[in-house]
C-alpha cells in the first residue's frame, strides 16, 4: 500500500500547529511534513510520495498554506487532506468541526505541556534539552524509543518524567484510577548509579525503590507490597533480578501493569532483556545508551520493535574536551634521565631507560602541567597498584582502585575523590560506572582502551561542568599485549565445549519438561577448563539460541567466611536481635579463623529463610564486614524442551562446533575493536569527527573538524609504536612441553606460553612457572599452530600403542 493510499483510508488528519515541524523557524514544506507523518504513523516510506505544493483550490479551505507564518495565531490545529489528483490540501478546522469539539477536550493539556510542568515542579528546570522533549513525547503516546545521548546529557529524565506523568495523564483522561497507575521498571547494570538516582528521587518526593542484594528478603517483600498498592512510581533493579520467578510474578500482579520498561546502558544488556519485556507485557520500552554503534542500535531496534523514526540522538561532541595523544617509542635524552627518580643502572654501570620509564616521565610532566582531579585508566589490577605506588613516590596524591580491592577501601577512595580530598585515582574500568563528579579535569589512558565505545565513555567523565579538560592517551607497544590477552582469554577449546555439552545433556535429558536441572558452574568450569564468564555465555546460548532451558534463582548450600578486623563487627552481630544474625552466629562452626555455615540446615533449625542468610552474608561481604572465601552455589535451570541424550554425537558435535565458532568470532571482533582504538589515535583526521562517525553521528553544524584535538592542532598523525614479534623456535616450544605432560589440548599449551590463566592452568600450578607467559612476545596464532602439531603427533603415537 502506498503512503497516499494509506492516508486515503483515514479521516482527514489534524496537525497541531505547535509541532516542532510547524514552528516558525522551519518553512512548512510538503517533504518535511510528510516525513514527519510517516514517522508518526509508522509507515516509514523510503521517500515521500509527493513533494508538490499544497493546493489552494478547494472551496472548503479557510486558508491556503505554504508557510507556517501564514497560520493565524488562534489556530490550534490544521487539517491535511489529499485530493484525487495527488495534490495536498491544508485547511483550518471548519465551524462544524469546532462545534463538535467538546469544551472538556479543549481544556486538556498536551503530553508535552504536562511533562514540562513536571520538569519544573520536580526537577527545577524550565525547559528540556536537546532531544529530551521528543523522546518523552514518544514514550507518553505509547511508542518504544531508543535514546542515544552522550554521558551527562540527561538520559535519565527520558524515563523519570514519563514515570511520574502517567498518573496525571490518567487523571486528565479519566482512563484509570490512581490505584491503576502502574509502574516504571528501570533495569541498569550500574549499582552506584541506581543508588544515586534513588536518593535523588526520594529527596524530590518521588516514590522510588531499588531491589538488589543489599536488601534483605523482608525489605524486598516490603518493596513488592508497595508495588502491589501502587505506591511506587519507579523500581530499579539489575539484569540479574530478571531471572527471579518471584520478581516476574510480582510484576504481573501490579495494578495497571508495567507502563514503561527502561533499559539503561542498553548496548550492554539489551539481548537478555528483550525476552523479559514480552514476559511482563510492558506497555512501552525505552532503551538508553551513550555508546551504541550503528550496528548495535539497529539490533536494539529489531529486538524491541522500535520504529526507526523513534531514535533520538545528539552528537557526542564535547567542545570543552581537549583530546590529546602521545606515542612513547624512543628513550629520553640524558637531561630527562637525570630527573627520573626511578632511574636504574645496568650491572655494567651504563644507564638503561626502558619504555616504561619514558612513559612514566611523560605522565609526570602531564600531571604537573595539568593539576586537578584526574582518573588514570589502566588495563589490569596489578598495573593500577604499581602505577599508583610509583606516582606516590613522586609526591602525587594518588590511590589505586579496582574490583579486587576491599570494599571499604574502594568506598573510601571514591568518597575522597568525590569530595576533592584525593587528586588522582589509578583505576581499571570498575571506576566510573555511575560516577558523576562534575570537575574531573583530566582523564588519562595509560594503556589501550578495549573499544572506541569504552574510550568515549571514559573521556565523557571529564569536564561535566563545561570547563576545559584534558584527555590524554599514551600509546606504547607494551599496551598491545594486554588487550590481545583480554581478547583471547574467554575462548575455550573445542574439546572443552564438547565435554561440557556431554556433561549437561547426560543429566538434563533425564529431567522432564518444566522440571529443574541443577549444577555447579564453578565445578564444571574447573573440570572442563572453561572460565566462568565463558561458562555463563555457553549456558546463555543454550537458553536463548537453542531454547533448551531457562535460568532461574540459584541456591547457596554452604558458605565460608571470616570477620575482618575493622570495626569489630562480630560484636555488633552478637548484639543484633535480628533472628538471621543470631542464626548465623549460632549455626556457624569455626575452623582456625574461618567460619563455615550450612545454609539450608541452619535455616531449617532456626526457622529463618535460607535466602535471608545468604543475602545477609553477601551484604556483609560487599560492605567489608566479612570476607567470603567460598560460596557453594547450585545454579538452577528450568527445562523448556526435551534434551537429547549424551549418545547423540552428531547433534552434540553440531552444537559444540557452533558455540566454538561463536567464541572465535567474538575473539575476532574483540581484536578488531582493539585495532579500531589504535587506528583512531594514529589516524589521519580529527579525533572528534572520528568519534562522532563511529557512533553514526556528526559534529555540530556539519563541521569536518573540531579545531582543538591532537590532529587538528598539529596536522600530524600520532606515530604507531612498532610491535616486534619474535619467531617461534623449537627450543622455546620444548621448554613449555617440559613444564606439563598435557598433550590433548593445543589451546591450553598456547595459553601457557602466551600467559593466559585458565582453571586448568591454575590447577596445574603453571601460572607461577617460569614458562608461563614466556612467549607473550610471539604471534598467538603461530603458537597455536605449533602446539596443534605437537598434540596431533602425540595422538597418533598413542593410537599406535
Amino acid at each position: 500500500m502506498t503512503f497516499a493510499q494509506h492516508f486515503g483510508r483515514l479521516r482527514p488528519l489534524k496537525l497541531s500547529t505547535r509541532s516542532h515541524i510547524l514552528s516558525n523557524s522551519h518553512p512548512f514544506n510538503a517533504t518535511a511534513q510528510i516525513n514527519y507523518l510517516s514517522k508518526r504513523f509508522r509507515t516509514c516510506p523510503s521517500s515521500p510520495p509527493s513533494t508538490r505544493p499544497f493546493s489552494q483550490t478547494s472551496s472548503s479551505s479557510k486558508w491556503g498554506l505554504f508557510s507556517n507564518n501564514d497560520i493565524p495565531d488562534d489556530a490550534d490545529e490544521v487539517i491535511l487532506e489529499q485530493n484525487e489528483d495527488g495534490t495536498w490540501l491544508i485547511s483550518g478546522p471548519s465551524d462544524d468541526h469546532r462545534t463538535k469539539t467538546s469544551s472538556s477536550d479543549s481544556k486538556k493539556k498536551s503530553h508535552l505541556a504536562i511533562a514540562e510542568e513536571l520538569l519544573q515542579e520536580n526537577f527545577g528546570h524550565s525547559s528540556f534539552r536537546h532531544e529530551q522533549a521528543a523522546a518523552i513525547e514518544t514514550v507518553l503516546r505509547g511508542d518504544n524509543a531508543l535514546v542515544m545521548f552522550p554521558t551527562g546529557a540527561g538520559k535519565s529524565l527520558c524515563y523519570q518524567i514519563p514515570a511520574i506523568a502517567f498518573p496525571r495523564l490518567d487523571e486528565q483522561d479519566g482512563s484509570r484510577t490512581a490505584q491503576e497507575a502502574g509502574i516504571t521498571i528501570v533495569v541498569s547494570p550500574l549499582n552506584s548509579l541506581i543508588k544515586d538516582q534513588i536518593d535523588s528521587l526520594k529527596r524530590r518526593g518521588i516514590p522510588a525503590e531499588n531491589i538488589d542484594s543489599t536488601k534483605s528478603s523482608q525489605e524486598i517483600r516490603q518493596v513488592y507490597a508497595s508495588m502491589a498498592k501502587s505506591q511506587l512510581r519507579l523500581v530499579y533493579c539489575g539484569p540479574e533480578r530478571l531471572v527471579s520467578p518471584e520478581f516476574v510474578d510480582t510484576l504481573r500482579q501490579v495494578p495497571g501493569g508495567i507502563r514503561l520498561l527502561a533499559v539503561d546502558e542498553a548496548h550492554c544488556v539489551y539481548e537478555a532483556i528483550a525476552r523479559f519485556a514480552d514476559e511482563i507485557e510492558a506497555e512501552r520500552v525505552i532503551c538508553l545508551t551513550a555508546t551504541a554503534t550503528p550496528r548495535i542500535a539497529e539490533d536494539i531496534c529489531n529486538k524491541f520493535k522500535i520504529n526507526r523514526g523513534n531514535i533520538f540522538r545528539t552528537s557526542p561532541y564535547r567542545p570543552n574536551l581537549e583530546l590529546r595523544a602521545q606515542c612513547i617509542i624512543r628513550p629520553l635524552s640524558d637531561p630527562d634521565i637525570e630527573n627520573l627518580e626511578t632511574n636504574k643502572l645496568h650491572p655494567e654501570g651504563t644507564r638503561k631507560v626502558t619504555e616504561h620509564m619514558s612513559k612514566l616521565e611523560a605522565l609526570n610532566k602531564f600531571l604537573t602541567m595539568h593539576p586537578g582531579p584526574t582518573i588514570i585508566y589502566v588495563a589490569t589490577r596489578s598495573t593500577a597498584e604499581h602505577l599508583a605506588s610509583e606516582l606516590e613516590s613522586m609526591d602525587f596524591d594518588v590511590k589505586p582502585y579496582h574490583a579486587g580491592l576491599d570494599n571499604i577501601f574502594k568506598q573510601y577512595v571514591q568518597d575522597q575523590f568525590m569530595a576533592s580530598k584525593l587528586k588522582i585515582v589509578c583505576a581499571t574500568v570498575s571506576l566510573g560506572m555511575g560516577l558523576d563528579k562534575p570537575n574531573i579535569r583530566n582523564v588519562v589512558h595509560w594503556q589501550l582502551a578495549g573499544t572506541v565505545e569504552e574510550y568515549i565513555q571514559q573521556i565523557g567523565r571529564a569536564g561535566r561542568d563545561g570547563k576545559k579538560s584534558q584527555c590524554m592517551f599514551f600509546l606504547s607497544s607494551n599496551s598491545f599485549y594486554y588487550r590481545e590477552m583480554f581478547s583471547r582469554w574467554n575462548t575455550p577449546s573445542l574439546q572443552s565445549i564438547k565435554n561440557l555439552i556431554v556433561d549437561i545433556f547426560s543429566k538434563a535429558h533425564r529431567v522432564k519438561i518444566g522440571g529443574m536441572y541443577k549444577t555447579s558452574l564453578f565445578r564444571q568450569s574447573t573440570k572442563f577448563d572453561i572460565r566462568l564468564t565463558a561458562m555463563s555465555i555457553i549456558y546463555t546460548k543454550l537458553e536463548l539460541e537453542y531454547g533448551f532451558l531457562r535460568a532461574t534463582t540459584n541456591i547457596y548450600t554452604s558458605m565460608k567466611f571470616k570477620f575482618t578486623p575493622c570495626l569489630g563487627y562480630s560484636m555488633v552481630l552478637k548484639g543484633n536481635s535480628n533472628p538471621v544474625a543470631k542464626a548465623i552466629l549460632i549455626g556457624s562452626t569455626q575452623e582456625h579463623n574461618v567460619l563455615n555455615i550450612n545454609v539450608a540446615a541452619v535455616a531449617e533449625i532456626h526457622n529463618v529463610d535460607a535466602w535471608d542468610i545468604i543475602e545477609h552474608l553477601v551484604h556483609l561481604h560487599e560492605y567489608g564486614w566479612i570476607r567470603l572465601y567460598s560460596r557453594n552455589v547450585v545454579e538452577r535451570y528450568v527445562i523448556l524442551k526435551k534434551i537429547p541424550g549424551p549418545e547423540d554425537d552428531a547433534f552434540i558435535n553440531k552444537i559444540a562446533n557452533e558455540i566454538y565458532e561463536s567464541f572465535l568470532e567474538q575473539e575476532k571482533i574483540a581484536l578488531t575493536e582493539n585495532r579500531q582504538v589504535i587506528d583512531l589515535i594514529t589516524g589521519d583526521g580529527c579525533y572528534s569527527l572520528a568519534l562522532a562517525k563511529h557512533l553514526g553521528s556528526h559534529l555540530p553544524d556539519g563541521k569536518t573538524k573540531c579545531g582543538h584535538c591532537n590532529y587538528c592542532l598539529t596536522g600530524i598523525p600520532v606515530e604507531e609504536p612498532p610491535r616486534k614479534l619474535k619467531e617461534t623456535t623449537p627450543e622455546s616450544i620444548k621448554e613449555v612441553l617440559e613444564a606439563t605432560e598435557i598433550r590433548d589440548d593445543p589451546r591450553f599449551l598456547a595459553r601457557v606460553a602466551f600467559g593466559l590463566v585458565t582453571p586448568r592452568i591454575a590447577a596445574e600450578y603453571l601460572a607461577k612457572h617460569r614458562v608461563f607467559g614466556s612467549m607473550k612476545d610471539h604471534n598467538f596464532e603461530a603458537l597455536l599452530e605449533e602446539f596443534t602439531k605437537v598434540c596431533e603427533t602425540a595422538g597418533e603415537n598413542e593410537n599406535k600403542q
